[in-house]
């Protein structure tokens, strides 16, 4: 099985790398990706350029092979629509199943996704979520959920898509936009992230304030 985590990574940090972790052990998977987004639908574009947000990503797994780098979010043009990507890797992959892996609050959002309904249908969904904290869907995210939940990580691994998974992760508080707001105030983000991407941070003076 193959793990797809995506995201801005702008910049990775050490909850993208756990929740990896984890869900590689939980999971069983043969792989993990991480997939860089170019141009983000829902929000503005990354402060930190492709070639730096990939340099960082490099830096920060290191020494996991079993974690890899999936650039083709970088190289295609428009949106980033993990629908797309998705795809891409199905055509690929052919019957391998795939596990896109997403925060709690992303899978809560996913009817605001590019043609969301057929996430499921290229590959299992596994919601990463906090012990202890209920997620809240309705509606047609609530009729998705009940028609492919299971609860058991080996389901997965029977059929290429089209299940949901709800996994708990250790909490880490840490997000990216956390991390800019602080070195943006003249903070540190160190310890917050794997320590050769704070170093390469520095380096290239990335997300201070001009002011």
């Amino acid at each position: 099985m193959i793990g797809v985590l995506g995201g801005t990574f702008d910049p990775v940090h050490n909850g993208h790398c756990r929740i990896g972790l984890e869900l590689y052990q939980q999971l069983g998977l043969d792989e993990l990706r991480f997939v860089p987004c170019r141009q983000p639908p829902h929000r503005s574009m990354p402060q930190a350029n492709d070639v730096q947000r990939l340099a960082m990503l490099q830096l920060a797994i290191a020494g996991q092979s079993e974690f890899v780098i999936d650039e083709r979010e970088l190289r295609r043009d428009g949106p980033s629509y993990m629908v797309d990507t998705l795809a891409s890797m199905r055509a690929e992959e052919q019957e391998t199943p795939l596990c896109l892996i997403l925060g709690g609050d992303a899978f809560t959002a996913l009817t605001s996704w590019h043609r969301w309904q057929q996430l499921v249908e290229l590959a299992h969904l596994v919601v990463a979520h906090r012990p202890g904290v209920a997620l809240m869907f309705e509606g047609e995210l609530l009729d998705l959920y009940q028609r492919c939940c299971v609860d058991d990580p080996a389901r997965l691994s029977e059929r290429p898509a089209g299940k949901i998974l709800l996994c708990p992760v250790t909490a880490l508080d840490i997000s990216s936009t956390m991390i800019r707001e602080q070195m943006a105030m003249g903070g540190s983000a160190r310890y917050l992230l794997p320590d050769d991407v704070w170093v390469y941070m520095q380096q290239q003076r990335l997300y201070l304030s001009d002011v």
